[in-house]
């Protein structure tokens, strides 16, 4: 067995591979290598094992050095979920190893691998953040059946009020709607380069849903493809959005939709506990579960806290949410690339 950094000319010998790994997620596929070094410019190694001819085993890291977040190493940056994909424990156990390796000649801070499922290791583990997944029925009826019956209202409401859904092949109406989002949230927005390059990438797998009422677009969320899943993963509303309750009817249209094309999981993503965006999935009827970021320490001698729940990030937080929205569109990307 040997370890070697993917080249592009196996790109397509890497998704196979993934494709057919039980544990294997949407951001384990090679694309995402392309999007990580085009949109942010961030050096990616994608480590994979070999033996006998055939990938065994796969590992996607990408670096991360930033003056005010710190220099780290991360599987995968940007991803809910990344960490290393294996047919056995020793391969496993191998890439794992070579990651540590490249971490230490790399000399960062610390490696960072996240996993759905705990791994065998003794690594610190950070328990900030939950995922909420759930397997959906075959029948359209009995998924909006089986929402909580006040959130469920939430829904009839946005229905009530006019709202309606489409498909965009572009991505600007969803990125001034996501902008306007997230800025109110106090987070710094990603460029609009990053999103025009996850379309380009993943194709049909990256699919863009806006909300609109009276002709205008009022929430859109970019929703994720893999295998029999749907992950809805980057959304938002404008300041309207919460009177028409167009988020609660915008995540309905997406698993509608999802459930006609056949999808059984629906992917809800990743919410730090205790925040709006947690409690909001918990009304969907969806349980936590937690998440596994594990941590290898080279550099560093403590757990990092890149994190807006993090006291020396409320200050910011504060102030970035009184931005005039351009300008927070023009800073905002330069300050997000270095978060991941």
């Amino acid at each position: 067995m040997r370890i070697e950094i993917l080249s592009a000319r196996l790109g397509s010998r890497w998704d196979a591979f993934v494709a057919n790994h039980p544990q294997a997620s949407f951001f384990h596929l090679h694309g995402w290598k392309t999007v990580l070094e085009e949109a942010f410019g961030h050096p990616s190694y994608y480590l994979y094992a070999e033996q006998d001819g055939e990938i065994v085993g796969v590992l996607p890291l990408a670096q991360i050095k930033s003056r005010l977040f710190g220099n780290r190493l991360i599987s995968t940056p940007f991803c809910v979920y990344g960490g290393a994909l294996a047919c056995d424990p020793k391969v496993l156990a191998a890439l794992e190893q070579a990651a540590v390796d490249l971490a230490r000649k790399l000399q960062v801070g610390w490696l960072e691998l996240r996993y759905l499922k705990p791994s065998n290791s003794n690594r610190p583990r950070s328990n900030l953040y939950v995922t909420f997944r759930k397997v959906l029925a075959e029948e359209v009826e009995a998924n909006f059946q089986a929402i909580p019956r006040k959130q469920r209202a939430m829904v009839r409401k946005g229905m009530e009020a006019g709202l309606s859904a489409t498909i965009d092949e572009g991505i600007d109406r969803f990125y001034r709607v996501y902008a306007e989002s997230v800025r109110n949230l106090g987070t710094p927005v990603f460029s609009k380069r990053y999103f025009q390059i996850l379309k380009q990438v993943f194709g049909k797998a990256c699919e863009v849903l806006v909300v609109e009422h009276q002709g205008r677009p009022v929430a859109g969320v970019m929703s994720f493809y893999f295998r029999d899943q749907v992950l809805p993963y980057y959304g938002g509303g404008t300041a309207a959005a919460r009177k028409l309750h167009a988020n609660d009817f915008m995540y309905w249209e997406v698993m509608r939709r999802a459930v006609a094309k056949g999808v059984r999981v629906f992917d809800y993503g990743r919410s730090k506990q205790g925040t709006g965006s947690f409690r909001f999935k918990t009304h969907w009827g969806f349980t936590p579960e937690p998440l596994h970021y594990e941590y290898e320490l080279i550099r560093s001698s403590a757990l990092p806290e890149i994190n807006p729940l993090n006291p020396k990030y409320r200050l910011f937080v504060k102030l970035w949410r009184h931005l005039p929205l351009p300008m927070a569109s023009l800073i905002g990307p330069w300050l997000a690339r270095s978060l991941g």
